[in-house]
């Protein structure tokens, strides 16, 4: 199982999405966090409706700020959008999704990044899985 951690700046658009789509996805084979180097108050209304349109409800979720716990939990560390705001911890695999932040764009925008998001997410399920499956 691989520990997977989503980070974007404000914790309230990308890697909120990215660990609700993550989790669904993944049917607990692989397990997800996500945190921001700034957090927001509370996660980008629109986000919520995008998301909500996909079954899945956000209204309960506070962004988290990026600590050292989940930076020792992770064993991926996806960021998105936050450059050198996000730490840099030796020994970890870094991925690097660029990808505009939706907050506070019109729903039009932000179901394109959703999208983007889950496509994304499935190609990296389906590498972590061939990972696990080499090293059994």
């Amino acid at each position: 199982m691989s520990n997977v951690l989503f980070v974007c700046i404000q914790n309230a658009a990308r890697s909120q999405m990215a660990q609700a789509l993550f989790e669904r996805a993944a049917g607990g084979r692989h397990q997800a966090r996500s945190a921001g180097s700034r957090p927001a108050d509370q996660v980008d209304p629109a986000v919520i409706a995008a998301m909500r349109e996909l079954g899945t409800d956000l209204a309960g979720r506070t962004p988290h700020r990026l600590d050292g716990e989940d930076m020792a939990w992770a064993d991926l560390v996806v960021t998105m959008g936050c450059g050198d705001e996000c730490p840099y911890i030796p020994g970890k695999r870094y991925v690097d999704w660029a990808l505009g932040d939706p907050a506070g764009q019109p729903i039009e925008r932000v179901r394109e990044v959703r999208d983007e998001i889950e496509r994304r997410v499935v190609a990296l399920l389906g590498s972590l899985d061939r990972d696990r499956a080499t090293t059994r």
